[in-house]
C-alpha cells in the first residue's frame, strides 16, 4: 500500500475538502490498519460489501480490489464527487447518496445478489462515532442476509459491545449483540492514524452474524425491553429496576420469578447472562 498520508492530502487540496465535524468525519492514512480491515473482512469474488460513510475512498479503493461489487452509501455529497470521480473506471461500483439508517437494505441487498449472482453479503465501515450504536442496531435488528460486519468505531464502545454479558464492561447493547454475533476484536487504532486526529483511540472489531439463535427465547422484544429497563437503573438491584418501570407489579412478584429460575434476589443486572434475561421473559410470558 502506497503512502496514504500523501494520498490522502494530495486529494483533500485537489476538492478543497476539509473533514466535516458535525458528520464526525476523520480521514483514515494508516495502511496497516486498512490491510488490517481487508484481510479481518475475508472478502472474496462473489460477495457483496456494504461500505458505510467511505469519506475519499481510502478503504474502498482496496475492497475493489478484493470484492465483487461494492456499494457505498455516504451522506456527505461532497464525497459523492470525489468517490465518482475517483472510481469512475470501475463498473462494479454503485455510490448512494444517502442516509444509512433511511436505506432500504433488504430491497437493496436482494436485487444486487439476484442480478450479479453473488453470495455473501459484508458489510465495512469506519463509522463516524456519533452514530455507531443506531447504525450497528439497525443492521442487526432488521435481520438482514448478512454474513458479517466489520467496523472501526471508538474503543470505549466498542469494548462494551464485545464483552461478555454476565462480565464486566457490559450494558444493555451488550446482551443484544451477543444474542445476534459472535464476536471479535481486530486491533486498537491511536488516534493519530487520521486526520484530523479524533480526541479517542479507535477500535476495529469484527461481528460474526449467527445462523441460529444461542437462546431460546418466546417473546424477544419483551426480554430486550427488560434487558434495557434493567440497565437504566444499573446501580439498583434487579428486582428494583424492574418494579420501579412496572415489569414486575410487586417486590414479592419479581422475587417469586427470580427464586423460580435460581437468582438472587439481591443480584444486579450486569451479573446476569443472556440466558437468565430470555428466563425472566419466559417466565412472564407464561404468567
Amino acid at each position: 500500500m502506497e503512502n496514504i498520508l500523501q494520498e490522502t492530502i494530495s486529494i483533500m487540496k485537489k476538492y478543497n475538502i476539509k473533514a466535516n465535524k458535525a458528520l464526525g468525519q476523520n480521514f483514515l492514512i494508516n495502511a496497516n490498519v486498512i490491510e488490517n480491515i481487508v484481510e479481518s473482512s475475508n472478502i472474496k469474488r462473489e460477495d457483496l460489501v456494504i461500505e458505510i460513510g467511505p469519506g475519499l475512498g481510502t478503504l474502498t479503493k482496496y475492497l475493489l480490489e478484493k470484492a465483487g461489487r461494492v456499494i457505498c452509501v455516504e451522506l456527505d455529497k461532497r464525497m459523492i464527487e470525489i468517490l465518482k470521480d475517483r472510481f469512475k473506471n470501475f463498473d462494479k461500483l454503485e455510490i448512494l447518496n444517502q442516509d444509512i439508517l433511511e436505506v432500504n437494505l433488504n430491497e437493496l441487498i436482494n436485487k444486487e445478489k439476484e442480478k450479479y449472482n453473488l453470495q455473501n453479503v459484508k458489510v465495512v465501515a469506519n463509522l463516524p462515532y456519533y452514530i455507531t450504536t443506531p447504525i450497528i442496531m439497525m443492521l442487526l435488528e432488521q435481520e438482514l442476509n448478512l454474513d458479517s460486519i466489520t467496523v472501526m468505531i471508538q474503543k470505549e464502545v466498542a469494548d462494551r459491545l464485545i464483552a461478555i454479558p454476565g462480565k464486566k464492561n457490559t450494558g444493555a447493547i451488550t446482551y443484544t449483540i451477543y444474542y445476534y454475533a459472535e464476536t471479535e476484536e481486530i486491533l486498537e487504532v491511536p488516534n493519530s492514524s487520521f486526520i484530523p486526529a479524533p480526541e479517542v483511540t479507535s477500535k476495529v472489531i469484527k461481528l460474526k452474524l449467527r445462523k441460529e439463535k444461542p437462546i431460546q427465547v418466546k417473546n424477544e422484544e419483551l426480554m430486550f425491553k427488560i434487558i434495557k429497563l434493567a440497565f437504566s437503573q444499573r446501580r439498583k438491584t434487579l428486582v428494583n429496576s424492574l418494579v420501579n418501570s412496572k415489569i414486575f407489579s410487586s417486590k414479592e412478584e419479581a422475587e417469586k420469578i427470580l427464586k423460580e429460575i435460581k437468582l438472587d434476589k439481591n443480584i444486579r443486572a450486569e451479573k446476569l447472562s443472556l440466558q437468565d434475561f430470555a428466563s425472566i421473559a419466559n417466565c412472564i410470558s407464561k404468567s
